[in-house]
């Protein structure tokens, strides 16, 4: 008997110990994986910068419906919104992301470098991984007062402007480039002219909000400034809600804004959720996503869609590109990093 009750005792033992060596196998080198695609209902967050909430509303509601038909599986997405700056960097601090859809590829960067995001997510979807594109342009009080008609009025006596702060704002970095493009255009690459008039134009801003749509709301709601400096799609977005109170004026020199879309790796591969995800940001280059884009104010990627919007947008606009700057990299480093030249002309 007793010799029965210890080989039942060693073979329990080696039984709890094999049990233990596959969960550590299992568990113990990293984290594990969710597989969510036999749940009935799978949740991503898609963290995003400002003017986004309207455009991500419509297209939530057609891929939830375009992924229950592909997979039988209800999908629920969670918006973030803010500047793109400044949600790059909750991301990269630990705001849970599956996706980021944000203002430009440097934020986008700025995720990568937390150890989030792989090498090469630029080349994971179609143009550099941007499904649609924007522009800055002037949104102007009815019957413009202040006569504003290209980026040299912004600098005069008397003129109020409004755009967002460029160290948190992907948009501010935007409206900050295409002034400098104009400037340096009017003054043959006159680094000491061009740093001067760009200085001239941020002595008459009267508020740096944070964010696009911060800004929006000091022009519009606060009836604050003369001239706010928006994306296309925002300015178009107040024309809507507003019809008879704002214009918007195309300057002569404007820049090709690209904002950036990108899985979050780890936060895919922890949570079981990389197909969702990613066909998530897939859908966005589908003709149904495309004319959602151009809904809401969005310029397509596709092409041939872009031209059924050609009634809204000046597909003509002169338009310069971050490549004229060296990329984004040489962008930050020359301009938005600290003690750059964004630092060096601005004086509250």
């Amino acid at each position: 008997m007793k010799k029965v009750f210890t080989k039942r005792l060693i073979s329990a033992i080696l039984t709890t110990a094999l049990i233990g060596t596959s969960a550590f196998a299992l568990f113990g080198c990293g984290k594990a994986s969710k597989d969510t695609s036999n749940d009935a209902k799978v949740h991503i967050t898609n963290v995003s910068y400002d003017p986004t909430r309207e455009l991500y509303e419509s297209y939530n509601k057609i891929f939830a419906d375009h992924w229950k038909a592909k997979t039988g599986q209800e999908v629920e997405v969670t918006q973030s919104h803010g500047g793109s700056g400044k949600q790059a960097l909750e991301v990269a601090n630990g705001l849970e992301a599956d996706v980021v859809t944000l203002a430009l590829e440097y934020d986008v960067n700025a995720v990568r470098d937390a150890g989030l995001i792989n090498d090469g997510w630029i080349n994971n979807f179609e143009n550099d991984s941007s499904p649609y594109t924007s522009t800055i342009v002037f949104l102007v009080r009815k019957g413009n007062p202040k006569n504003i008609k290209d980026w040299n009025d912004l600098i005069k006596d008397g003129v109020g402007v409004i755009t967002p702060n460029p160290k948190t704002s992907g948009g501010a970095r935007w409206n900050y480039l295409a002034a400098w493009a104009y400037a340096d255009k009017l003054y043959n690459g006159d680094v000491s002219k061009i740093e001067d008039f760009v200085k001239k134009l941020y002595q008459n801003v009267l508020v740096l909000d944070s964010g696009a749509r911060g800004a929006t709301t000091t022009f519009v709601e606060n009836g604050q400034g003369d001239v706010l400096l928006a994306w296309e799609n925002e300015a178009y977005l107040s024309i809507k809600d507003h019809p008879d109170e704002y214009e918007i004026i195309t300057p002569s020199v404007s820049i090709l804004a690209q904002p950036s879309v990108a899985v979050v790796d780890e936060v895919v591969d922890s949570r079981g959720t990389r197909e969702v995800a990613t066909e998530y940001l897939s859908y966005l280059y589908s003709d149904e996503a495309q004319r959602i884009a151009g809904d809401n104010y969005y310029r397509p990627y596709n092409q041939d869609i872009l031209k059924e919007y050609s009634d809204v947008f000046d597909l003509n606009i002169n338009l310069v590109t971050i490549s004229d700057f060296g990329g984004w990299d040489e962008a930050q480093k020359t301009h938005f990093a600290d003690g750059g030249i964004f630092d060096k002309i601005y004086e509250k």
